[in-house]
């Protein structure tokens, strides 16, 4: 029985460690590959540029400039799950960037929930039981690649809620 539960705890480990093994296209070109964020926490949030929420962006830029230096990663993924998305990869990098500064990696316009959900979002739906609800749902990932928290819309991305759970992980990314 002890040896079943080794097993178990070493397959749940590699199965959660996964989230650095996605690669999303970029919206600026190429690929963006979360194996390059091996050893710092990443938050993962679905945007929509039609959104109620939409103004999440401004915050979540602002916490990007707060603790870049510190090894943070904010990623945005577009997804027009909802149909509040914009028609082209290029109208929303355009509207991000214009409406918000937005420098944060982000990736081309994708899909979230259901069948059609990117790997990640289909791997974090088996793995952690979680999936988009709507627009500006966020996934924080430790250093690691596992999954530490997540949160739905309405959680500001500046509470202390989040950012408490962003400088935990800090230490970790410096160490």
């Amino acid at each position: 029985m002890r040896h079943l539960l080794a097993v178990f705890a070493l397959i749940l480990t590699a199965s959660q460690a996964a989230a650095l093994d996605f690669r999303f296209p970029s919206i600026d070109g190429g690929e963006i590959d979360m194996r390059d964020w091996a050893g710092q926490p990443v938050l993962v949030v679905n945007t929509a540029s039609r959104c109620a929420f939409t103004g999440q962006y401004d915050a979540l830029q602002e916490l990007y400039d707060r603790y870049r230096t510190d090894g943070l990663v904010v990623l945005a993924v577009p997804s027009n799950d909802f149909k509040q998305e914009l028609g082209s990869d290029e109208a929303v990098k355009d509207f991000c960037e214009l409406n918000f500064g937005i420098d944060m990696p982000m990736t081309t316009i994708t899909a979230v929930r259901g069948g059609e959900a990117h790997p990640f979002y289909a791997w974090l739906r088996e793995t952690a039981g979680f999936e988009p609800a709507w627009n500006f749902n966020k996934v924080l990932i430790d250093p690691d690649g596992r999954v530490t928290a997540t949160w739905g819309s309405t959680a500001r991305p500046m509470s202390p809620a989040i950012t408490r759970e962003i400088e935990a992980l800090i230490p970790q990314a410096r160490g």
